[in-house]
């Protein structure tokens, strides 16, 4: 039995923070909404590097704001 990632993603705590909606983001930073919805909503597999250093960009943040391991 595979088991599932413990890995969270706090995308929408930063959009929040940051007053940003996903529609925005996807702007800045060239990814779709959809991949952009898939990483919100805990249901993404793998991060590109690039798409990772495109919203730590987009979010001046690192990437320990943007997932955590639980």
């Amino acid at each position: 039995m595979t088991e599932e990632h413990r890995v969270v993603c706090h995308l929408d705590r930063l959009l929040a923070a940051r007053g940003l909606t996903l529609v925005q983001l996807s702007a800045l930073t060239g990814i779709t909404v959809v991949n952009l919805s898939v990483l919100k909503n805990d249901r993404g597999r793998a991060v590109r590097f690039s798409t990772l250093t495109a919203l730590c960009d987009a979010l001046a943040c690192q990437p320990g704001d943007l997932f955590s391991v639980h």
